[in-house]
């Protein structure tokens, strides 16, 4: 764990992670190139039904200034530049979609022993401002997360979160949609030495009076294989095997299926990532 409470989008980070990362019902392609000068040119495509989408994105890097431009298939161009570490603690993101022009936005990250701030700004003449802060520490940390619309003058997003830790398990409680919904989570490790894991997430909502409930797990089955499940009480029952092959690529099969309609073809994905 780290020295501080991180930022508010880490509470319930680890449980999410276990939960929905690497969980794929479509086929998705990642190549990665370097440059001799050190230029990142990543290339994606993702097939999701009769649907393609494709970008390429390219990363320079000088000194503490990172430059990300990525142009997609619907000929969307994004810029973003960040500069880590102008001061301690502190990070700057500005970032622009073209041709959106509403779409620009200055962000402030700052990162202490015992609090975690996050401020953005659009640059428009009537901005979305985004507030999130979290006080604490690596143990027990508390935080919230707003966003003012300045056109309107209402607050889009209200939400608080609790996160408590210790060596082998984070939990966490988040109050979202405005006091609508209240979502808890945990995550435990079970065994480091082969990054077992379990967790699981609780939700309700109290306008529709809905419970959603997901546990998973995962467990490396040598230092280059991983495998997860997870299952939730709509009866969705998933599971991957990621693996390895050579120093930061990795090859993902996953699946999925309706366990209370098994009649249905099961849903498969797969992810290709390759680096050099």
């Amino acid at each position: 764990m780290g020295k501080g409470p991180g930022l508010y989008s880490d509470i319930g980070k680890q449980a999410r992670d276990l939960l929905y990362k690497d969980y794929h019902t479509d086929q998705k392609f990642i190549l990665t190139t370097y440059s001799p000068t050190g230029v990142a040119i990543t290339a994606s495509g993702t097939k999701k039904d009769e649907l393609f989408i494709a970008d390429v994105n390219t990363q320079l890097k000088n000194k503490n200034v990172t430059t990300d431009i990525k142009v997609d298939s619907n000929s969307h161009l994004f810029t973003t530049i960040t500069v880590d570490e102008p001061a301690p603690g502190l990070k700057t993101i500005l970032s622009c979609k073209v041709p959106d022009q509403r779409s620009g936005k200055f962000e402030v990250q700052y990162l202490h022993d015992y609090a975690g701030i996050s401020t953005s700004v659009g640059l428009t003449a009537n901005p979305i401002v985004n507030f999130s802060g979290v006080v604490g520490t690596n143990v027990v940390a508390l935080g919230t997360d707003v966003a003012f619309d300045s056109q309107t003058g209402n607050f889009t997003k209200c939400n608080a979160g609790l996160s408590v830790s210790n060596a082998d398990l984070i939990a966490s409680l988040t109050l979202n949609d405005k006091g609508d919904t209240i979502n808890a989570s945990y995550y435990h490790t079970v065994s480091p030495l082969t990054s077992t894991a379990v967790g699981g997430e609780v939700s309700h909502s109290f306008s529709t009076n809905e419970n959603t409930i997901t546990i998973g797990t995962q467990h490396s089955l040598d230092p280059f294989t991983k495998v997860k499940a997870r299952l939730n009480n709509a009866g969705k029952a998933s599971a991957l095997i990621q693996h390895e092959w050579r120093l930061r690529s990795l090859f993902t099969l996953s699946g999925e299926v309706d366990t209370k309609a098994l009649d249905k073809s099961a849903k498969f994905g797969l992810a290709l990532a390759l680096k050099p």
